[in-house]
């Protein structure tokens, strides 16, 4: 696996890896060119342009207020039940996305509203942040088994630090497969402080997420 690939799949894992990457308009919050916003001004503007309306799951979504946001969609040829066990699975993590180097749960039994888990995935180092390894720890917000899934929390290493991640997950069956549709926002002073390449490291960190999760679901599906 390349350090690019490597980089890309640690950005979905809520790190601020900084990557050459273009994220497409119409899924990132556009600035206003040619002068900063304040915060607040660039929060409304933002929630201005942000097209569609965010996808919610059990009438909550990801934070509408973030200066960082991404969303993305897959057709996955695989049943829904095995997407579903892949992506809430979430101690199995390790053995389809190469960069989570260790998941555990911190509550027993089926993944639900209040379940807590904790993983580690390494971030690369950038011209402004040390090479470290993240320890996140993640609550489930929102759940509605096999329709969708909503968590959030925190991503510390040292020199790193995302305030918060809120990461929705959408799963709808449609002809030849299931549509699976991810949002995530990213808040914290540090991140903040380079939008568009924060927003480009996410983007590029989700599309790997959803490349890995189709391969692997689509392995399972055939075997």
């Amino acid at each position: 696996m390349s350090s690019l690939r490597t980089a890309a799949l640690a950005a979905s894992l809520m790190v601020a890896g900084i990557l050459g990457t273009t994220v497409p308009a119409a899924q990132a919050a556009p600035a206003t060119p040619g002068r900063t916003a304040s915060r607040p001004e660039a929060q409304a503007q933002a929630t201005r342009h942000t097209q569609p309306a965010p996808s919610q799951c059990g009438g909550e979504g990801v934070d509408p207020t973030a200066l960082i946001r991404y969303q993305a969609d897959v057709v996955i040829k695989a049943p829904l039940s095995t997407v579903w066990k892949l992506q809430t699975d979430v101690e199995g993590w390790p053995s389809w996305q190469p960069p989570v180097t260790t998941s555990e749960r911190l509550d027993h039994g089926p993944l639900r509203k209040g379940s807590r888990f904790r993983w580690t995935t390494p971030a690369p180092a950038t011209p402004t942040t040390p090479a470290t390894t993240l320890d996140i720890t993640s609550t489930v917000r929102r759940l509605q088994r096999h329709s969708c899934v909503l968590w959030s929390g925190p991503a510390v290493g040292e020199g790193l630090r995302i305030d918060e991640g809120v990461h929705l997950w959408t799963f709808k069956k449609v002809p030849g497969g299931v549509q699976v549709h991810t949002e995530e926002t990213w808040t914290g002073a540090q991140v903040e402080a380079d939008v568009p390449t924060a927003t480009a490291a996410l983007g590029a960190g989700l599309e790997a997420w959803l490349s890995d999760l189709k391969a692997a679901a689509e392995a399972t599906a055939r075997s």
